[in-house]
């Protein structure tokens, strides 16, 4: 969040692009904790055997989520760029929600390896 303009001036110079860059790198990286935390649980899964729960929860909240609400808010609600970066924020950010409250259900721990 504090060197965006300096890690976006490393790969562009055009004044169009760098304010846009700069947006999307901010919006993004205010969910990093939480999008790690939601990495850690869904490979906790996989750790334990279950490999169907991740991929569900990724299919949903990445592709039948991130890609739909990237082109809405990106096109149809006008925000333009900054509402694709919004979509990822959104995604992975319930990736995160789910795939905690999944692991608290604690069906993981059934699975036999």
């Amino acid at each position: 969040m504090v060197f965006t303009e300096a890690i976006v001036a490393g790969f562009t110079s055009d004044p169009l692009v760098a304010p846009i860059a700069v947006r999307g790198l901010r919006i993004i990286s205010v969910g990093f904790p939480l999008y790690a935390y939601g990495y850690v649980l869904t490979q906790s899964f996989n750790g334990a055997g279950d490999t169907v729960t991740p991929t569900l929860i990724n299919v949903c909240c990445l592709w039948l989520g991130e890609i739909p609400l990237a082109y809405l808010l990106a096109l149809p609600a006008g925000v333009g760029p900054s509402g694709v970066y919004w979509s990822i924020f959104i995604a992975f950010s319930s990736m995160s929600v789910i795939s905690a409250l999944v692991f608290r259900r604690g069906t993981w721990k059934l699975k036999r390896v």
